[in-house]
Order: structure tokens, then C-alpha cells, then sequence
């Protein structure tokens, strides 16, 4: 059987696939790190790794083994946050992914009120794009990730929390409401790819022409950066309805119509591991953010797909 160390030495070589950073990751040198691996690959009778790579490279069994490994090694985390829990001592420390069109309001809304509601714990908060928020919950990277939905995967578990409808950004129109086609008259200012937000503004907003709209080439998730560029030089863009804007910004949002009584929104998501131990403490900061959000709205809602499906 493998050592939970070896185990611990494994997972953090397949994470930096280069022996002198993960020795410095796991406070032990090069040397005794190297000779652990090995023992690990001789006591299993195959290769984990492949050496004669630069960057060393996952062997097809390493693939295989890295899940299972590190389902073990969280298994025997939660033995060790029990013990904790019980001398008194314990304070749980929730690592939280978030969309950055989503944190951009969520996080200065909700930090507070999840400090003085709930306690005890320690919040660590990254801004990550869609896809690899997915990658890092089934990495088991992360306790809670926050994203616009719909998602469907047996091995995490999803909760709804709020919707909130997206807005048009138009200063040059002066009506509470604007039509798609009138918006496809207009230069739209995208987020870059592998925001959500972008996805989904392509698809309502039926923009086909990949050449034009990539005439903006902003690689990032900011949006306000995105309001001055429709400020100074025209078009539109798209705005989520709880991000947080001045009096004068919000005055330009417009509704946008298709033809039916719906508007477009998002459904806002948690992805959760099963069989969290953090379950009990994960499960009040989403109920903190249901009960900030889910207000009464008065249009109806066509949630749209972030992967544009």
C-alpha cells in the first residue's frame, strides 16, 4: 500500500509536473521527494510518470490513479478536520471559485454579511472563468463554486440560488426597452472568450459575423471597462441586472424584447462536491445569497445558456 505521504507527494508532482517546485511545495528535497515517487511506482509495479518528458508528463496509469488518489487524500482530510472540530479549535476554511461577471458584485455584497452570520471561518475567493471552474470542482480544488447555470453532472451536486435578468447598456437610445434587431444595428463589446456572459450575448443577441466582433480583442472579464468603451465610442454591451452601477450608468440599461413576453436572464448556480464535510457551513452561505437575491420579478425570465446549447 502507498503512504498517505506518497500519496500527498504524487498528487502535488501531477499538479507541477516538475520535481524541484513541488519539492518546495511539499517542504522536502528534490532528492527525497524523487525517491518517494519511485518507491510509490515500484510498490504499484508501474510508471506514474514519464520522465523522459520536459515537463514530465502523466503516464495512461498515472491518469488513471490521480482521481483515486486524491479521493483518499480527502478522505483522510475530513478525519483530520473532525478531530479539529471537536478539540474546539477548529476554523473551516471554504475555498470559493466564482465567474468574474458574478463576483464583480456578488463578493462586496455578501463578504460581510457571511463574516458576521456565520463566523468561524476562513474565505478564500477566486475569480475564475467558466470551464475552469468545472475543472478545478472536479479536482476537488475547490469547496463551493459560484457560475451561471444550467449544469448538469452527476458528480457535483447543483443548487439553484437566484436569476437575475441581463440588461442592454445602450446611452444612445433613449427607450426603457430595445428589440434584438435594433440591437444588431449596433457594434456589440464583448468580454473575452470563456465568459459566460459573452456566450450568451452572441447567442440572444444573434451576432454571426466572428470577424466583427472580434475587432475588440479585450482578453478579461471587466465590465465596467467594457460601459466606457460603449461611452466613448458607441454600441452596446450586456449587464447582468444585480451588477453594481452608478446612478447615471443605470439610467442607460435597457429591457430587451424578442417578440415575446419573456426577457433574457441568467440562472445563477452553487456546485457543491458530494459528500462535503464543509456541507453545513457551505449550505448557510448559500442560503446568505438566496435570501440577498431572489427578489420578485416583473417580467418573465428565458434563462439562456452559458454554453450557448
Amino acid at each position: 500500500m502507498l503512504s498517505i505521504q506518497q500519496m500527498h507527494y504524487i498528487l502535488v508532482l501531477s499538479e507541477e509536473l516538475q520535481f524541484q517546485r513541488a519539492s518546495e511545495r511539499c517542504f522536502v528535497t528534490q532528492p527525497t521527494l524523487s525517491m518517494q515517487v519511485k518507491k510509490a511506482e515500484e510498490i504499484m509495479g508501474h510508471l506514474i510518470f514519464d520522465r523522459s518528458r520536459n515537463p514530465i508528463e502523466l503516464t495512461p496509469f498515472g491518469n488513471s490513479l490521480i482521481p483515486i488518489i486524491r479521493e483518499v487524500v480527502n478522505e483522510t482530510n475530513k478525519i483530520d478536520h473532525l478531530l479539529e472540530r471537536l478539540k474546539g479549535n477548529y476554523k473551516e476554511v471554504i475555498k470559493i471559485g466564482i465567474i468574474p461577471t458574478i463576483a464583480s458584485y456578488l463578493v462586496p455584497d455578501m463578504f460581510q454579511k457571511w463574516q458576521e452570520r456565520i463566523g468561524n471561518i476562513q474565505l478564500t475567493i477566486e475569480e475564475l472563468k467558466t470551464e475552469e471552474l468545472i475543472v478545478s470542482m472536479e479536482k476537488k480544488e475547490l469547496d463551493l463554486a459560484i457560475l451561471a447555470g444550467p449544469f448538469n453532472d452527476n458528480r457535483l451536486r447543483t443548487i439553484p440560488m437566484f436569476k437575475e435578468e441581463i440588461l442592454a447598456y445602450v446611452p444612445s437610445n433613449r427607450k426603457n426597452t430595445i428589440s434584438v434587431d435594433e440591437l444588431t444595428e449596433l457594434h456589440p463589446w464583448l468580454l473575452s472568450r470563456g465568459n459566460c456572459l459573452r456566450t450568451q450575448m452572441i447567442q440572444f443577441c444573434q451576432l454571426k459575423d466572428e470577424q466583427e466582433i472580434d475587432a475588440w480583442n479585450y482578453e478579461g472579464g471587466n465590465l465596467e471597462l467594457l460601459l466606457k468603451m460603449v461611452d466613448m465610442n458607441g454600441g452596446y454591451s450586456l449587464v447582468p441586472e444585480y451588477y453594481h452601477l452608478n446612478e447615471n450608468q443605470r439610467a442607460q440599461l435597457k429591457s430587451i424584447t424578442n417578440g415575446s413576453n419573456s426577457v433574457p436572464a441568467r440562472e445563477i448556480i452553487a456546485l457543491v462536491t458530494n459528500r462535503s464535510l464543509k456541507w453545513e457551513t457551505i449550505e448557510k452561505l448559500i442560503r446568505e445569497i438566496q435570501f440577498n437575491y431572489n427578489r420578485v420579478s416583473k417580467n418573465e425570465m428565458h434563462v439562456l445558456n452559458w454554453n450557448g446549447k
